[in-house]
């Protein structure tokens, strides 16, 4: 049940639902412990689409958690960026690029508009672009480009979990190294 919710939500992992992002969101609803209207990204067309498969009326969002805005992606104003690394750290999909001291970009086709960079950025220089509304004969296709992004979008949130997870094990490792040759210095400088 916890992959089909999964499998609706859009993908942001934007944290406006209250959660670290869709999964935890999607575990949350399952065990009962948050309601589906809680993603403003998916807005009215996600909360029907929880309700269906959860077999409930569906409801309003909840405006406490925000408003459903259009689809939009980040973008950095490039002459005002500092290179401060802060954007790229905060982006949940890897979908910003740069070095320390260098002008950054966002890879816009891997955006997921989440916003997260935003706030981070000490010169102010992202902003958000609202993506061209489609026209009314493009939905069908529109509804299946938005599920293929979704999906690329969980790997590359998945792959960047994975990515942390094994650094967080390296350093753990790394930290055990040291801590076991600073001991073992200790034992040895004391026998002499």
């Amino acid at each position: 049940m916890i992959d089909q919710i999964n499998a609706i939500l859009p993908q942001t992992q934007c944290r406006q639902c209250g959660f670290q992002g869709c999964r935890p969101y999607a575990e949350a609803i399952a065990s009962g412990v948050a309601d589906i209207n809680q993603c403003p990204p998916g807005g009215d067309e996600g909360i029907i689409a929880l309700a269906h498969l959860l077999n409930i009326d569906p409801k309003p969002l909840n405006p406490q958690f925000g408003q459903h805005k259009p689809k939009s992606v980040a973008f950095i104003i490039e002459k005002d960026c500092i290179g401060c690394v802060k954007c790229i750290a905060a982006c949940p999909v890897d979908a910003i690029l740069g070095a320390a001291k260098f002008m950054h970009t966002v890879i816009a086709s891997e955006c997921t508009g989440c916003e997260l960079c935003v706030a981070p950025c000490p010169v102010d220089c992202i902003i958000m672009k609202p993506l061209p509304t489609p026209l009314d004969k493009e939905q069908s296709l529109i509804q299946a480009q938005k599920n293929t992004t979704a999906q690329l979008a969980k790997q590359r949130y998945d792959a960047r979990c994975l990515r942390k997870e094994n650094e967080s094990i390296e350093n753990a490792e790394r930290a055990k190294q040291r801590r076991a040759a600073l001991v073992k210095s200790q034992l040895e400088s004391q026998t002499v």
